[in-house]
């Protein structure tokens, strides 16, 4: 059973535009304070684009869809002991009636059972190097393969094999847009040296092919890729040289599984003395303001 904040409930009743947002980002992803004041942020970016927030987590085992400001404060000062929570969580979570924060697998999931198409993150997981040997594989590239969410992000993390991520999207048969660019974004810069299926202008356009995919019965998601704003782009050789050092750093400790994303940001953030989670805030931001764009634009010709 979904717990709907009332502004969510009053807006999928008549049909207004609204923006799904993860929890994993708050609670894993970034330190307290930050974490806080990043989705509330995030929240009234989209707000002031004319669409509606719907932050998605589990408040004590029940699936919330929209929390309130407290709520948003509790996964922020818990943090990493909110317990991290995918596809293969949830039914653990809810059964034992704890606090989880989800991921984009996660969200896609209750999002679509809400009927929220659109959705903004800051990066999707992916194949993570050495991923042939390794077989670690986000389940959220899975998720995209079955379940029909839009995610706008700023990539995939360029910690990640960004290569063999997008082999494995293209053999799921997900698309991969770019929004103004032909060049697939590595998160914390604009360019990673691979492209985008296909470059959409504007956000009516990406919209339009939504809803073509959707009504053609294509089940799964798209990827939209939308690159850090050219202001916050970090140097590619300085965020390189920190991803190798945190690399090794995580294999010379053994960190592995879902700790090993949180691991390497947080050692990255250390090496960039912060600039690293200053590019990470922004890329979010701008992340929200074309989501909440497209979920206009989707709402108009649906």
């Amino acid at each position: 059973m979904i717990l709907y904040q009332s502004e969510i409930k009053e807006a999928l009743n008549r049909k207004k535009p609204i923006v799904a947002l993860e929890s994993t980002i708050i609670s894993h992803g970034m330190p307290y304070p930050q974490n806080v004041e990043m989705a509330l942020k995030i929240e009234e970016r989209i707000r002031n684009g004319g669409a509606i927030p719907a932050t998605i987590a589990l408040i004590e085992g029940k699936v919330k869809v929209g929390l309130s400001s407290s709520e948003i404060e509790l996964l922020g000062k818990e943090g990493t002991n909110v317990y991290k929570t995918s596809r293969r969580d949830l039914p653990y979570v809810i059964s034992k009636q704890l606090n989880g924060a989800t991921t984009v697998a996660a969200t896609m999931i209750i999002a679509q059972q809400a009927g929220i198409s659109i959705f903004a993150t800051g990066g999707i997981g992916g194949v993570h190097r050495e991923g042939a040997q390794t077989m670690d594989i986000s389940a959220d590239l899975q998720e995209l393969a079955q379940t029909n969410v839009a995610v706008i992000s700023a990539g995939v993390k360029s910690i990640l094999d960004i290569g063999l991520t997008l082999e494995y999207l293209e053999t799921m048969g997900v698309p991969v847009l770019g929004y103004q660019t032909e060049d697939f974004p590595a998160f914390y810069t604009r360019k990673s040296g691979f492209k985008v299926d296909f470059n959409m202008r504007t956000p009516q356009e990406i919209a339009t092919f939504l809803k073509t995919k959707w009504e053609m019965d294509l089940q799964g998601g798209v990827l939209v890729s939308n690159p850090i704003p050219q202001k916050y782009s970090m140097d590619e050789q300085i965020i390189d040289k920190a991803i190798q050092e945190a690399l090794l750093e995580a294999k010379k400790r053994n960190i592995t599984g879902k700790a090993i994303t949180p691991f390497l940001l947080s050692y990255i953030k250390k090496i960039t003395k912060g600039k690293s989670l200053a590019a990470n805030i922004e890329l979010v931001f701008n992340n929200a303001q074309l989501a909440a764009e497209v979920a206009i634009e989707y709402a108009k010709i649906t």
